[in-house]
């Protein structure tokens, strides 16, 4: 048997990014408020019987086939085949299921195996094109048309949009608290107590 061609860093990259976009629409779609867990088609597939459940493991098969793409040997991926199994006849049952798909996550799990493997076959330390998949796709693109986006500044601000908003969210919502408490402070309530 032949061995397979290595692929390039870009390649990887590539592959590995497909994968990201593909679990978080699987398991994450929509985040649970400060908590990373989230909810993805996979949950939402398991609300309609058995059929459902069946149709998420089917498409939970591609992430498997994205790793085998990268190289990763199945002793490593089987784990993961195993728990998408349980997952999907776990899911034929009727509301246990779909809150049993919201925490097992195969595909998110499989994103994690892939990550390790490249981290370790192709030295691939960076995550951000695993952690905010769209953005860097997005960037990619606009990097290729115009050379304003490969400016390290710009391209470091627009991956991080998220966190930027949650970040200015967060001090907002500071601000409109501190605002809260003064005006709770200043009324006649608190000085009767």
């Amino acid at each position: 048997m032949s061995q397979p061609t290595k692929l390039t860093q870009q390649e990887v990259i590539a592959i590995e990014r497909d994968l990201a976009k593909f679990a978080n629409t699987m398991d994450s779609l929509v985040r649970i408020p400060f908590t990373k867990q989230g909810v993805g088609a996979d949950a939402a597939l398991s609300t309609i019987p058995f059929a459902g459940d069946v149709a998420g493991f089917v498409l939970t098969i591609y992430a498997f086939k994205k790793a085998r793409e990268v190289g990763v040997p199945q002793s490593k991926l089987n784990g993961v085949i195993r728990l998408a199994v349980i997952d999907m006849l776990v899911g034929f049952i009727p509301v246990l299921g779909t809150v049993f798909d919201i925490f097992i996550r195969p595909s998110r799990k499989t994103l994690d195996i892939v990550h390790a493997h490249i981290r370790d076959q192709y030295a691939i330390e960076s995550d951000i094109h695993v952690v905010h998949p769209f953005l860097h796709e997005a960037l990619e693109q606009k990097q290729q048309r115009s050379a304003f986006w490969r400016n390290p500044v710009i391209s470091w601000l627009w991956l991080r949009i998220p966190d930027l908003l949650g970040l200015i969210f967060i001090i907002a919502l500071g601000f409109l608290l501190v605002l809260g408490l003064q005006w709770l402070w200043h009324l006649d309530i608190w000085q009767k107590i």
